[in-house]
């Protein structure tokens, strides 16, 4: 029974990670790039989620605008994603575009910069307190043969994989997903034949910006707690996750971020919890070893512009 409630807690703490991790092995695979800003974004994209649910609770207690708490929870999911788009794109023009011909090493620490800045500007505006995330959903608890599942896990997980299919269609079926897959082809052929650059690396940001608030907002349902350095540890573990799955692989991003999950979460079943980190990436480092290119990486994927 610990077993299988363990594996309910690992696919809600890896669905984090996958949605994360797809920011950053989209921008990778098209601008051959790490936005190490992006665990930042998904902090900003839960602050602006508590913001946009806060002011529609409040709009619906004085009967200005009657909602339902189900329709409150899909319209902070709608314009935070919205929103924070518009940050990732922001940070493209201003911190990336204009070092995108500079040493890659340039983009990286630019992109420390950046998370650096918008973690400043939360503690300015907002204050170091953690902030308590509103309820948007009325907790209901299955006991599946002695398996305790809440709804809130099951909506947070069947949510996070239906964005990461919406993802993948887009990019297999759009014309707009075509110039993604053909730019992460041939980054310097492809801008000749008249696709736009810097409209796709634009796109590239705001989704998977847009993925990380709704990862964000989901961090918030499921542990109602925001802090302005939040997004630092999850954003490194994404990171992982994005390594592991294969550069430009939506599907590898977010398997990797399950299976991260799973290890967070089993690891300390067999080893002490103190050492559950040194395990876990013990275990990443070795896959690397045997697949250096992720699992669905290809081996041409290494080779970066320096």
């Amino acid at each position: 029974m610990q077993l299988l409630q363990n594996l309910i807690n690992a696919l809600q703490l890896g669905s984090f990670y996958a949605l994360i991790a797809l920011g950053y092995s989209m921008v990778y695979s098209i601008l051959m790039l790490f936005n190490f800003a992006h665990g930042d974004i998904f902090m900003v994209g839960a602050y602006i989620g508590f913001g946009v649910a806060t002011g529609l609770i409040a709009l619906s207690k004085m009967g200005a605008l009657a909602m339902p708490n189900w329709l409150i929870l899909m319209l902070t999911v709608i314009f935070s994603m919205f929103l924070t788009s518009f940050v990732g794109m922001f940070v493209e023009r201003v911190g990336y575009r204009p070092l995108r011909d500079a040493p890659r090493a340039s983009a990286a620490i630019t992109g420390l910069m950046i998370g650096i800045i918008l973690e400043t500007g939360n503690l300015i505006l907002l204050g170091a307190e953690q902030l308590s995330f509103p309820s948007l959903v009325q907790t209901a608890t299955y006991n599946l043969g002695g398996i305790y599942i809440t709804n809130q896990k099951i909506m947070i997980v069947a949510l996070s994989i239906g964005l990461a299919f919406a993802l993948h269609q887009f990019i297999r079926r759009t014309k707009w997903g075509m110039a993604m897959r053909a730019m992460a082809f041939d980054y310097v052929v492809v801008p000749l034949m008249g696709v736009p650059l810097n409209k796709i690396a634009a796109m590239t940001f705001a989704l998977g910006s847009a993925l990380a608030a709704a990862a964000g907002i989901f961090y918030g349902i499921a542990y109602p707690v925001l802090d302005p350095y939040m997004g630092v540890l999850f954003g490194w573990k994404a990171f992982v996750a994005a390594i592991l799955g294969g550069r430009g692989s939506v599907v590898g991003a977010t398997l990797a971020g399950f299976l991260l999950g799973f290890i967070e979460i089993f690891v300390p079943m067999i080893f002490p919890s103190t050492i559950r980190n040194f395990i876990a990436y013990s275990i990443v480092l070795l896959i690397l070893v045997f697949r250096p290119h992720g699992f669905f990486g290809e081996p041409y994927s290494a080779r970066l512009r320096l």
